[in-house]
């Protein structure tokens, strides 16, 4: 029986004690390991270049440069780059929103319980769908900054596209979409890669909030 490596995971937060608070949850788990931490912004930009995770979680607030510019420059300069999410004390904060508009693919409270905090993680990892669907739509309508009229990509995804993005906002997965539309994985997968392709978009989350931020949600 093959056994999957475990996923491998950087901490960057400047809380010392909550580095170690998250270390301890992860690290009970045996498929996942924490291979790296970092206390600022810049310094989690060079572990995670130097050690290559696969999931990164970021604290939003940090020194020297934060948890935004931290995922910017992450996503923009390696090739194959980690699933970030993003550790946060406020929901609501528009420092979240901008690290999602950023590429970060989603956000978990600090106060959240382990389970949630480890689920996260794999879920992440390891599938395809939207990390808490509900609460990226909720900050989504809340911080939108919306366009004075709808973006060109609006008007060039096909019915069916645009049947796959709503069904991508409320969490589904391929799976669960494909059997939704009654279509094939396959053909699911080949919408969900057009309307990356068109919003210009790195993954669902920031999908997402493109589609609100056009308009696109409140459409029909």
């Amino acid at each position: 029986m093959t056994t999957c490596p475990p996923v491998r995971i950087v901490l960057a937060d400047d809380e010392r004690m909550v580095r170690t608070a998250l270390r301890a949850i992860l690290s009970a788990e045996p498929d996942l390991e924490v291979v790296g931490e970092a206390a600022t912004g810049a310094e989690a930009v060079s572990v995670v270049r130097e050690l290559r995770p696969d999931v990164v979680l970021m604290d939003v607030r940090m020194p020297e440069i934060d948890g935004i510019r931290a995922t910017e420059q992450i996503l923009a300069t390696l090739d194959d780059p980690p699933r970030i999410v993003v550790v946060t004390t406020f929901e609501n904060d528009s420092y979240v929103y901008d690290a999602l508009r950023a590429g970060a693919a989603g956000f978990l409270l600090k106060r959240s319980e382990a389970d949630a905090l480890v689920q996260a993680v794999r879920l992440v990892s390891h599938t395809d769908t939207l990390l808490f669907p509900s609460a990226v739509r909720a900050l989504a309508a809340e911080h939108a900054r919306a366009y004075p009229a709808p973006p060109p990509w609006v008007a060039r995804l096909t019915g069916r596209e645009s049947d796959v993005l709503r069904l991508m906002a409320q969490g589904l997965t391929n799976a669960e979409i494909a059997r939704r539309m009654e279509v094939g994985p396959a053909t699911v997968k080949s919408h969900v890669a057009a309307v990356l392709a068109k919003t210009g978009t790195r993954d669902r989350t920031q999908a997402v909030i493109a589609a609100y931020e056009a308009g696109f949600m409140n459409a029909r």
